[in-house]
């Protein structure tokens, strides 16, 4: 599991190795039977072909040198390679119309899909769709719950928010929307949704 964090997204009855380069997110992890190994992906300290299945969640846009790391992950694994991640193209979500930043933030970190397919050869790329109550903190996790995005506490566990600076001038329209009843209207396909395709991918070699 590289860039594991926490450990958050971590399977339960599988023989995991975490490696995360941060000392402060090793330590916030729940006991565990992973074995933990600080480091990052674009240095990983294992031999060649040394797991079965590799995987990435929500981390790649965090490596400074997403190409390398990649390929880091593709040395030690002998079989099947994994990333949940954001297509930069994704023009769906309707938080870029209060935050226009988030579009030019994605285009500049997220790999485009096509990228996957030149590091690694043939991959599939499926979406993800978010329920509506999903109880992760991500930052489509909330997009039936448009108010919970005024919630200074809910932003900060938002990478995406810290990254873009200022955002009063898009919380004061947001704000202003959900008042007037202006989000409602215009968003109304949304309400009866139970998921929603907001530009999350699965990709995997085949």
């Amino acid at each position: 599991n590289v860039g594991a964090g926490a450990g958050s997204y971590e399977p339960l009855h599988r023989r995991i190795t975490a490696v995360e380069p941060s000392a402060k997110m090793i330590a916030q992890r729940r006991p565990s039977a992973a074995t933990v190994v600080q480091a990052g992906a674009e240095d990983l300290p294992f031999e060649d072909k040394s797991f079965d299945a590799a995987m990435a969640v929500l981390t790649i846009h965090h490596w400074s040198d997403k190409e390398r790391g990649v390929a880091e992950m593709r040395r030690v694994t002998r079989g099947r390679i994994v990333f949940l991640t954001y297509d930069p193209a994704f023009r769906g979500f309707w938080l870029a119309d209060y935050f226009p930043a988030l579009v030019t933030l994605d285009e500049g970190q997220m790999p485009a899909m096509a990228d996957y397919a030149r590091w690694l050869g043939p991959v599939t790329v499926a979406p993800v769709p978010i329920p509506h109550d999903c109880t992760d903190g991500f930052l489509a996790g909330y997009w039936r719950r448009p108010a919970a995005y005024l919630d200074e506490r809910v932003r900060r566990a938002m990478s995406s928010f810290w990254a873009i600076g200022d955002v009063s001038e898009g919380l004061e329209k947001l704000g202003h929307d959900l008042e007037s009843g202006a989000w409602e209207r215009r968003y109304a396909d949304l309400v009866g949704l139970e998921t929603l395709d907001c530009g999350y991918r699965l990709v995997a070699t085949r």
